[in-house]
């Protein structure tokens, strides 16, 4: 659990304080967006060889081994005097914490029985679901208070604490001691790693660089599906593949990952969108926005604990249902939003949002192990984890270009109205010119007409994130089991 949340909370509490890291080592803000980008990248290619790397190295050793170098990195992050330094640190931060998430998954499923996985996922959710949301919080107010390299420092005594907890209680099942003579893929890793780095960089830089408007990105997408086409085929034919993507054909699985990559959208986008929101409308602070999300993490935080309890003694597909629709009653509470809203027009949502997404995630979660084997738990974690980022950064990438794109579409509708016709635009206009002059008055509503295009906008975001919400609900009736039976441990032993 430490380990979970040292890696997720990292990777959103750095975003606040870009513009201060910028500034101390005279970087424009957009060299500075490589400090998230080269993470990211780093970090998807090892979570998709995590479970490969679990089995050669054994789980517990690389456990540590991937604490470790995450620990030690953030402390090269926290000392970086340049850009480069800094880039290089957090590329070897991303390497090191691209395996915690499918590695303490795995160790969770398989140290419960079938019954009480649903309170160790409610555990591992708090991690997953509260980090990203505190991050930018916490990320806020050490960068005000302190300096953005403490956003680094304070990894160590956690990933310290990890790692002691780790050798204390941790063993490698005797099925995986067995494993760890295998060869290395290095065509399937080398095609991976080609493949969702550069998609990682598309996904990235796409909307700051016009997508498809630009030559970069365009080469980048072709040879990014090239290598991941050929890293599925090569997968699903070589005899010891570095991801088993053949798991997918379990019927319960897939439809798990297919739901998970939804919910890494919904959860990082609207962690996105919102501050964005808060920011450029509100007149928030990054800290003030940070804080407005806190809600969220409370709500999730209550709905892990309550959540625990119920599966066992309530149909999962009928929970999941139940937090598909919560999210999308929140996403359209949120889709009438305006200007004139306070902050706990913000707060109470998010608490309900919170409390539905654990209803989906945990039961998801559970569900999606439910008739594999037990030495299978751990190649599908990794899986799941990189669907899950894989969806989080398409979310984010997504969301943000629509409201860009839209809010454009809805600033040419607004300057329609603005004509010599409209008897109330020119009433304003006289209005405003008597007491600032022609010029002035002319800036100021067309300052205004930018903030209402931009706040339908988010509205729009909202509602399509609403449907989209509706249309995952049916889709549960795709697992095979409603529940998890009593004993069913015995037989994934």
């Amino acid at each position: 659990m430490l380990a979970t949340f040292m890696e997720v909370l990292d990777t959103s509490i750095a975003n606040v304080a870009l513009p201060h890291i910028a500034g101390s080592m005279s970087a424009t803000v957009d060299e500075s967006t490589w400090v998230l980008t080269s993470y990211l990248v780093s970090n998807a290619i090892i979570l998709a060889a995590a479970s490969w790397l679990a089995r050669y190295f054994g789980r517990k050793r690389y456990l540590a081994f991937s604490v470790g170098i995450f620990v030690a990195a953030s402390a090269l992050c926290g000392m970086a005097q340049n850009m480069p330094e800094l880039i290089i640190a957090r590329i070897f931060q991303g390497l090191g914490g691209g395996g915690l998430q499918p590695l303490v998954q795995a160790v969770l499923l398989e140290s419960f029985p079938a019954e009480e996985r649903g309170a160790a996922m409610a555990a591992y959710g708090m991690g997953i679901v509260v980090a990203p949301i505190i991050g930018p919080t916490v990320g806020g107010w050490i960068t005000d208070n302190y300096s953005w390299r403490w956003l680094f420092y304070i990894n160590l005594p956690i990933g310290v604490l990890g790692l002691i907890l780790q050798q204390m209680f941790l063993e490698d099942p005797p099925w995986l001691a067995q494993g760890r003579a295998v060869r290395i893929d290095f065509v399937g890793f080398g095609a991976m790693a080609v493949g969702i780095g550069l998609l990682q960089v598309v996904l990235d830089k796409g909307q700051e660089l016009d997508w498809f408007g630009s030559n970069l990105i365009l080469w980048a997408t072709i040879v990014s599906v090239f290598f991941l086409v050929f890293f599925v085929l090569w997968e699903l034919n070589t005899r010891e593949p570095i991801m088993h993507l053949k798991l997918l054909a379990n019927r319960n699985f897939a439809a798990a990952t297919a739901i998970m990559a939804v919910i890494g959208a919904i959860l990082y986008g609207t962690t996105a969108v919102l501050p964005i929101f808060m920011q450029t409308l509100l007149g928030y602070t990054a800290y003030l926005s940070g804080l407005a999300m806190t809600p969220r993490g409370i709500g999730s935080f209550v709905s892990m604990i309550v959540i625990g309890r119920l599966m066992g003694r309530v149909d999962n597909r009928f929970l999941m249902a139940l937090g598909f629709l919560g999210i999308a009653a929140t996403c359209l509470i949120f889709s009438h939003l305006t200007l004139e809203i306070t902050r706990a027009d913000i707060a109470w949502p998010l608490v309900l949002n919170g409390l539905a997404l654990a209803f989906v995630f945990v039961p998801n979660t559970t569900l999606s192990v439910a008739t594999l084997r037990q030495e299978e738990i751990n190649q599908a974690a990794s899986i799941y984890s990189l669907l899950r980022n894989l969806g989080a950064s398409i979310g984010i990438s997504v969301l943000v270009a629509l409201q860009t794109r839209v809010a454009l579409a809805h600033q040419v509708t607004l300057i329609g109205h603005l004509t010599p016709y409209d008897p109330q635009f020119m009433e304003r206009l006289r209005l405003l010119s008597r007491h600032l002059g022609m010029a002035r008055a002319e800036a100021l509503i067309y300052r205004e007409v930018l903030a209402q295009s931009t706040m339908l906008a988010f509205d729009d975001t909202f509602r399509w994130m609403a449907a989209i919400c509706v249309a995952c609900a049916p889709l549960v009736m795709l697992f095979q089991k409603g529940h998890t039976p009593k004993g069913a441990h015995v037989a994934l032993e």
